[in-house]
């Protein structure tokens, strides 16, 4: 199964540098992110409240996002293309995010 495309070639996704498969000219870069995973705490006076106004409060909140949109805040996976010049800046201070 191929990791890119099987185009000719495309471009690095940080400076829109044109690199060619086969070449060694990128690196494929996955990048996998999620909501915190640890339960809530709860604490007794959590227990005690009655949470049916808040529930119909949230999912008022909610109706207007698309699913999508709902997902997006707790799972993303995104994958890139980088040039090497750009992957050798993005793996030092992946934070950065090629604003120099």
């Amino acid at each position: 199964m191929s990791v890119v495309p099987d185009e000719t070639a495309f471009f690095c996704d940080r400076c829109q540098a044109e690199v060619r498969p086969g070449r060694g000219e990128f690196y494929v870069v996955r990048i996998e992110a999620f909501a915190d995973p640890t339960p809530p705490e709860i604490t007794e006076e959590d227990l005690r409240r009655d949470h049916s106004r808040e529930i119909k409060a949230l999912f008022e909140r909610l109706r207007d996002f698309s699913e999508q949109e709902l997902l997006d805040q707790v799972y993303r996976r995104v994958s890139l293309i980088l040039c090497n010049r750009c992957y050798a800046d993005w793996i030092e201070d992946p934070a950065e995010g090629g604003h120099r």
